[in-house]
Formats: C-alpha cells, structure tokens, sequence
C-alpha cells in the first residue's frame, strides 16, 4: 500500500429479499427510494470533494446488491468520484443481473473489477443460505465479464452450510475453478445475532467441519495457481483486491452512503443506518454522520497487528513469540506468518500479539 491509496466505499442497501444470514444495511421493501438514494450519493460525494477529499486508489460498491439499481445511475455515482487513472474499480453482482448492457454502462464509468456473490453452486445450499440465483447463470456472468474486457474479477463463496456435504463443496469448487477465475474469497458461515439465522440452532455450521472445508478450498485453490494473500482470499498474483488490501493494511478510506463507514488516521465514524434518513439528512445539508471513535495509540498498533497476521506478510517477529505456537506461524523473512493450520486459529492466536514501542511505531 502507498502513502497516497485513499479508497471510497459506496453502499447500496437495496436487496429483491433478506438473506437469513445477513445482518448487513439491507432493505428489500425499498426500491421506490432508489432514485432519491442515488441523487443523495452524488450530492454527499460532491461535498466531500469540495471539502478536499483526495483522489482515491480504489472504489468499492457494496450492499446490498449494486447490480439491481438503475446502471446508468449508479454509473453516474462512481463516475462522481475523483480517481487516479490506475484505480481499481469493484462492483458486487448478482450473477442473475449480470448482462452485457449492465457491464457496458459499467466500464464507461471506469468500472475494472466485478465481484459475483455465487456463494454456492449446489441448488439446495443455496436455498439453504435463501439465495435466489440460477445457477447456470454463473457461467453465464462470467461470460459476459470477460466479453466486456474486464480482466479481474472474484466469485464469492460461503462454506460450512447446514446439509452442505463434503463431496458437494469440492464439487463447488471445481466447478469454479473449471472457469478459471483470477480471485475466490471463501468465508466460513457465520451466526450473527438478530438474524434468522442466529434462532434456528439445528442450521448452526459445525467448527470441524467448516475446518476441513478450509483445508480443501485452499488445497485446490493453490493446486489451480491461486495463493492465498488473506486469510479467506486467494489470487493469481497481479489480482489481490486492492480495496480489501486498504482496510486490512489500516488504510484510509471514505465511506459513502447510509451505515458506511469510513477511516482516517485513526477515527472511524459511520453513518446514519437507514436510507430514508441519509436521503432526508443529505437533502438537509446535514451531516450523515452517526457516531464516531478514536482510537488511542496502542488499541491503533494492536489493530493494525491483527489485520496483519491475516496476511500472507505476516507480523514483525517482536511481535509475537512464535517459537511457542509450533506448527502454526513459521518464520519467513524475519515475520512471523500464520502456516494453514495458523490460519484456521487465527483470532485465537491474535490474542497473543505484542505491544512493544518498536512494533508500535513500524507495524
């Protein structure tokens, strides 16, 4: 990361349904403030330039599900933002909405990256997770992302859902791989409280078998020439998410739209949740901002830490005592970096991270 990446997040909330497990700023009862939301985005980037917001290195459209909001809006929206030329510029598909129309909008506003939300390829896990897709649809998108000329791109996957066997996610996965994707992010299913989900204790994802899943992904993953660079994200080189890259290395970032969040040399703030209120409130003139915190010079250090040793670049060695947690990091180039068995004890072994005045300052 450069002293000069900046990123932009722009959140859209709106979703045909709500995922069971979802506990993202998402609405499915929402769609008539579409036009209104988008005008509002423009408006708070406008401000934010004109306040001295610096040209950014990456963009990040989330949700939500941007592909289901009018693409020439939302094109107009990420054409808003002041970029260097060598931006990467992501957007998250549905592959159901992926079109050569849709991409088409998309690359004239400089769009390079898509991520697609698979999350499986197996029709009844994905009735499981309430995923709604075709499956062959995801070929389909693929398709047409590379028809469009646009060269990186990632498929999202989730693992470990109640009923999704073995077998059935490594045939997921090399079904994926057989399209050859440069990016695959796989993150084991979570249980987050007040959602569906969290009630029905018989779909709870068991450790063990989330475990083995990890295991597979990332032996064919690497076996298929993609490394992983993160703890859930594996890439041919040159593909790494920059705009993921950005938080995890404590980067800043301004986040656009409602419940984004943004970051800058240590405050975080974020903003007002519901999109009804960021439309009236950007009308106002008022400031969308929520709530805010600072962080204090070693809460900052020890963040930046934990972030780190999810990376393939690992932690200073003076920051952790790696000769005690044999078979879990190894030392490589005088960084202690998590091996494949750290990786699945990684918020265990974070809990053993170092504080030190040098590690502090340098990271």
């Amino acid at each position: 990361m450069t002293s000069s990446a900046y990123g932009a997040y722009i959140h859209i909330p709106f979703c045909v349904h709500r995922c069971g497990y979802c506990a993202f700023a998402t609405w499915s009862d929402r769609h008539h403030l579409e036009a209104d939301y988008l005008d509002a985005l423009r408006v708070d980037i406008g401000r934010a330039v004109a306040a001295g917001m610096p040209q950014v290195s990456s963009i990040f459209v989330g949700g939500g599900t941007p592909s289901l909001v009018s693409p020439d809006r939302l094109a107009a929206v990420i054409a808003s933002v002041p970029r260097h030329e060598s931006a990467e510029i992501t957007v998250e598909c549905n592959p159901d909405d992926v079109s050569a129309e849709l991409l088409d909008e998309f690359c004239r506003a400089g769009v390079n990256r898509i991520s697609l939300g698979v999350q499986s390829t197996i029709p009844h896990v994905l009735a499981s997770l309430d995923r709604t897709h075709d499956v062959e649809n995801v070929q389909t998108a693929v398709d047409c992302i590379r028809s469009a000329g646009i060269r990186s791109f990632n498929l999202d996957l989730i693992y470990g859902t109640a009923g999704e066997s073995v077998e059935e996610w490594r045939e997921c996965l090399g079904e994926l791989l057989s399209y050859d994707p440069p990016h695959i992010s796989a993150y084991a299913l979570t249980v987050e409280p007040g959602t569906p989900l969290s009630d029905q204790h018989d779909r709870h994802p068991d450790d063990d078998d989330q475990a083995d899943k990890y295991v597979i992904a990332d032996e064919m993953l690497s076996a298929k020439g993609l490394s992983n660079y993160e703890v859930s994200n594996w890439a041919r080189p040159g593909h790494e998410c920059q705009h993921n890259l950005l938080y995890w290395q404590q980067g800043n970032y301004r986040g656009f739209g409602c419940a984004a969040h943004s970051h800058e040399n240590g405050r975080r703030w974020w903003n007002v949740r519901t999109p009804d209120r960021y439309i009236a409130m950007v009308g106002d003139g008022a400031d969308v901002e929520a709530a805010s915190e600072e962080l204090d010079v070693e809460t900052r250090a020890f963040e930046r830490l934990e972030l780190q040793l999810r990376l393939r670049e690992g932690v200073p060695r003076a920051a952790l005592n790696g000769d005690v947690l044999d078979g879990l990091v190894e030392l490589v180039n005088d960084r202690w970096v998590l091996t494949q068995n750290g990786r699945l004890m990684a918020n265990d072994i974070s809990t053993r991270l170092i504080i030190s005045p040098t590690v502090a300052q340098d990271g």
